[in-house]
């Protein structure tokens, strides 16, 4: 009777969202100011050095309330329990999903359906710390005794995406190791990564949950040979670096040492286990432990903070509401950061691999639309490409802006937050064609131009955007950051009731190259393929 109820409790929260967001759509953003004094207070938050301005979106207090509502019915609190309580929140694999175990202080008690999992994670921790630091100190050398220069990291989606954006945001400008990332399975990425390095001086790091991705493996033998020619065969164990949930595979494979993970680390939920070892390296252990302290004190917020002053719940909310409030099926996010440049694609996979889903957690198909199209570009580079669409185009593309106080050394960095303010102004208020012809004529043009002109130059406006911003970017409001997307995207899967942490999407097209791999070693396509696959394959052989 209790399921019952909830679902009834939700259906009646999903109308009123969707009759609250038409009635929304009356009043501009810009006018609820006036009407709602207390909206800026309501509608932003601080959490682990990060502050959120939500009221720019385009809901009216009203519609934040049926938004709240909204997930207090979809059990926002109980499925946020079960997921830091270890139960198998993931239930198409019958897994816990534990990433908020990884970057816990010592001492935590994490279980994964039941198994006490946070002494491994500190043992694992250890180990890649004491690694990281002999290898930075020249402790650890290759095969012939020269120090290691060069980490080369090998891997994909996940295990290669969400090392990048701690490696771009956190590295020195003079690093003491060359860092390089290979994952596309393009011989071109690897030929990139390797020219100018030395075999003797270089560290390759494989990642790869199962030790069995095609991309990876593939990339990996060629490094591996690349090793075996530069070292005369001998020592290329010493070199060649594991990280995976598969060991024996690894050590099979022929790496020297692995550094394990465990089946509820998701890809795109990993970079705080061993998958950025390569950054441990890097970086130093001191600002990796910085990145996992922010991530952890993001986690504390996310579970003790009430819902109406979460700051992953807010933002998971706006979107909620704009996809299925207001029909908004695409969002962009432009970090005014140049150490940012990889937030976006980071995104792109953490949101839409995890939620871009058609079945709900009980098989039946969804109701309501769930994973908007995700993308972005580093401000100000965006506003000279897509910004054009947002402002005018006739689709409305709620925006995120990351904004960053002091980029780069102790000077605030004012020519760069103008523009993101602005931005957010520009998208909310506007410009009429009235206030557009205006402004030519006072500026001389004669208004028969003027009026041909103006509607080229009028902006709708009532576009909504939010503002997330931090001082400076360091380790602890990086890993903030990261933590403060993957637990909204955790919110939105509870809010659709689909499962964010399975992806089998990604399974198809995998099990579909392997057989037309076959027909190309058989040299034809075989008649199970369709005339426009075959006629293709043709081509291409």
């Amino acid at each position: 009777m209790r399921d019952a109820a909830m679902t009834d409790a939700t259906a009646a929260a999903w109308t009123t969202l969707k009759t609250v967001a038409a009635e929304d759509a009356g009043v501009r953003i810009a006018d609820r100011f006036a009407a709602e004094p207390e909206r800026l207070t309501r509608m932003s938050v601080e959490a682990a050095g990060l502050y959120l301005d939500l009221s720019k979106q385009a809901w009216s207090l009203k519609g934040f309330q049926a938004a709240l509502d909204l997930a207090r019915a979809a059990d926002v609190e109980g499925r946020r329990a079960a997921l830091f309580g270890g139960a198998a929140v993931n239930g198409t694999e019958g897994r816990a999903v534990l990433h908020p175990a990884l970057r816990a202080a010592d001492g935590a008690d994490f279980q994964a359906l039941g198994e006490p999992v946070s002494g491994e994670v500190e043992m694992v921790r250890a180990a890649m710390r004491d690694y990281a630091e002999a290898v930075r100190s020249g402790t650890e050398t290759g095969a012939t005794g020269q120090r290691f220069q060069a980490v080369v990291h090998i891997g994909i989606g996940g295990s290669d995406l969400g090392p990048r954006v701690v490696w771009d945001a956190l590295r020195p400008l003079n690093p003491v190791l060359d860092l390089r990332f290979v994952a596309n399975i393009d011989p071109r990425d690897m030929a990139e990564a390797l020219t100018g390095l030395d075999p003797e001086t270089t560290l390759v790091v494989v990642v790869s949950k199962t030790f069995t991705t095609q991309e990876t493996l593939a990339n990996a033998e060629a490094a591996k040979a690349w090793l075996a020619a530069g070292l005369k065969g001998a020592g290329v164990e010493r070199h060649f670096i594991g990280v995976t949930a598969a060991p024996e595979r690894a050590r099979t494979f022929g790496c020297g040492r692995t550094f394990a993970f465990r089946d509820w680390v998701g890809g795109r939920y990993s970079l705080w286990s061993a998958v950025s070892l390569s950054c441990a390296i890097g970086l130093g252990w001191d600002v990796f432990q910085g990145l996992l302290d922010g991530a952890a004190a993001m986690d504390a917020h996310f579970v003790a903070a009430p819902l109406d002053r979460n700051a992953p719940v807010l933002l998971a909310l706006a979107q909620v509401y704009n996809v299925d409030g207001r029909g908004r099926r695409a969002r962009t996010v432009a970090p005014y950061a140049h150490q940012l440049r990889r937030l976006s694609a980071f995104l792109q996979q953490l949101e839409m691999e995890s939620n871009g889903k058609r079945v709900r957690r009980d098989g039946a198909p969804v109701e309501h639309g769930t994973c908007p199209v995700v993308f972005g570009e580093p401000g100000t580079n965006g506003q000279h490409a897509f910004f054009q669409q947002i402002h005018q185009g006739p689709e409305v593309v709620p925006a995120e802006f990351v904004v960053v106080a002091k980029t780069h050394g102790d000077q605030t960095e004012s020519p760069l937050w103008a523009n993101a303010l602005a931005q957010m102004q520009a998208l909310m208020v506007g410009k009429t064609a009235d206030q557009a012809r205006a402004e030519m004529i006072a500026g001389g043009m004669d208004e028969v131009q003027a009026e041909r002109l103006a509607p080229h130059r009028a902006f709708p406006g009532d576009r909504p955007s939010t503002a997330i911003l931090m001082e400076r970017l360091t380790p602890s409001t990086l890993g903030a950051l990261i933590a403060l997307y993957e637990h909204k995207t955790f919110v939105e899967g509870v809010v659709w009731d689909i499962n964010s942490f399975d992806q089998w999407g990604v399974e198809l097209g995998k099990v579909l190259a392997q057989a037309i791999l076959k027909d190309v070693a058989a040299g034809a396509p075989s008649a199970d393929l369709d005339p426009s696959t075959a006629a293709l394959m043709r081509r291409l052989t």
